[in-house]
């Protein structure tokens, strides 16, 4: 039995749903991308990714903010340091997280991917809890969409290389695949 409802919501996800998604074309969902990210940068547990990707940021609140105060970005998932699992956009719907994209000479990610961002830095090594939660999301996701194999999972630099830089140094494949292959 599917953890995700008819609507592509995760029944242990905590739901803040975004602005900033459409329908995906008809076509298979078969590529997981990784991303980090952290509001204000190098900050940790401000909430303020959850707001961004839920069109609510307070843009007067730190001066990074003017700068992606024109930006319409989501992910279906958000990962923060404590292993939480959120959700912003159904599974079954077009997050905008992947850009100017490409894998395997595919252009356009975001019509046939399921975007997981991570609250870390190029700097930090994520957590313990945060591998256990994205393994755990990984297989539910397979479930769902079996041609997500190991292959399949890659970060947003391996989609947008030169442009993006996440996950980054500190992320460690292998500590997912560990996480991945425990369930």
């Amino acid at each position: 039995m599917s953890v995700f409802d008819a609507q592509g919501w995760h029944g242990a996800a905590r739901r803040a749903p975004s602005p900033f998604f459409d329908q995906r074309p008809p076509i298979a969902v078969d590529l997981l991308v990784v991303h980090a990210i952290s509001l204000p940068p190098d900050t940790f547990g401000s909430g303020d990714v959850q707001r961004f990707f839920m069109g609510e940021l307070d843009f007067e609140r730190h001066p990074y903010y003017d700068g992606i105060r024109h930006l319409r970005v989501s992910a279906h998932f958000f990962i923060p340091r404590d292993g939480a699992l959120w959700q912003h956009v159904g599974v079954f719907q077009r997050a905008w997280h992947a850009g100017q994209s490409q894998w395997a000479g595919r252009p356009a990610c975001n019509d046939y991917s399921i975007g997981v961002e991570l609250e870390g830095t190029a700097t930090r090594p994520f957590t313990p809890e945060q591998y256990r939660a994205l393994g755990h999301l990984g297989r539910d996701l397979q479930t769902l969409f079996p041609a997500l194999s190991r292959e399949r999972v890659v970060g947003h630099a391996d989609i947008a290389p030169g442009r993006k830089w996440d996950p980054g140094p500190c992320f460690s494949w292998q500590t997912l695949w560990e996480e991945w292959a425990d369930g």
